[in-house]
């Protein structure tokens, strides 16, 4: 599937993920001539098929008594639009109380490190703390919003490297995302997996016990945005 665009973002909550290979940086493309005029579709996000997914995993002493955990977010929303020189600018925007903490169905596609189920009363407990004021405040910023540049493509489907700015939290981030973009006729699709830091975002990874306790900085994004043109009235 997709740990973005975007990226996007977030286990944000509890944990991150354990360090994988870094990720190749791809070329971007070329800047667009000045006053070069956009061209081409403009796209909606269907929210029914577009997913993120953040993979985040307990550390410290103790960790055997914490859960990696698996967050998933369909609730996603924005536009894709034509840029300058065949790009394409996204803008997401992700309501952070739509995340589903450790779903049967997520934790079994994510792999041996998520096996097992884990109770209510914790998925419960792990999300009420990431929405708590002292990691995401969805009270204060109910909403993670992600704008970024696609460079253009040739091929109908190709890698590329997205310029993303990220918002959450009242913390704003710049990172590139590796994205597979593939477009046909019925819009464009856009996927990748990444790992990313909580710092990096402005999070503060949890920890208790003096540390003995607590979830790694490193988590991983998993994303499938797929964006359509508008319906028409």
């Amino acid at each position: 599937m997709f740990k973005s665009l975007g990226v996007a973002v977030l286990g944000l909550s509890l944990v991150a993920c354990a360090p994988r290979p870094a990720q190749p940086r791809l070329p971007v493309a070329p800047m667009a001539s000045p006053g070069a005029p956009p061209a081409g579709p403009s796209y909606v996000v269907d929210a029914d098929r577009s997913e993120l997914r953040i993979l985040v995993y307990r550390a410290g002493p103790l960790a055997r008594f914490g859960h990696n955990h698996v967050l998933v977010n369909r609730a996603i929303h924005g536009t894709a639009k034509p840029g300058a020189a065949g790009t394409t600018l996204i803008s997401l925007q992700i309501p952070v109380a739509a995340f589903v903490v450790d779903e049967a169905r997520a934790r079994h596609d994510a792999g041996a490190d998520f096996e097992g189920d884990v109770r209510a009363d914790a998925r419960a407990g792990t999300l009420q703390h990431m929405l708590s004021p002292a990691l995401l405040d969805a009270d204060q910023y109910p909403v993670m919003t992600i704008s970024g540049t696609l460079p253009s493509v040739a091929a109908p489907s190709d890698a590329v490297t997205a310029s993303a700015a990220i918002s959450l939290a009242g913390h704003e981030s710049r990172i590139d995302v590796p994205v597979t973009l593939e477009r046909d006729s019925s819009g464009v699709t856009a996927s990748g997996i990444f790992d990313l830091r909580q710092t990096a975002l402005g999070l503060a990874p949890y920890s208790s016990m003096l540390g003995a306790l607590q979830v790694q900085d490193s988590m991983t994004l998993q994303f499938r945005i797929v964006a359509t043109p508008p319906t028409a009235p």
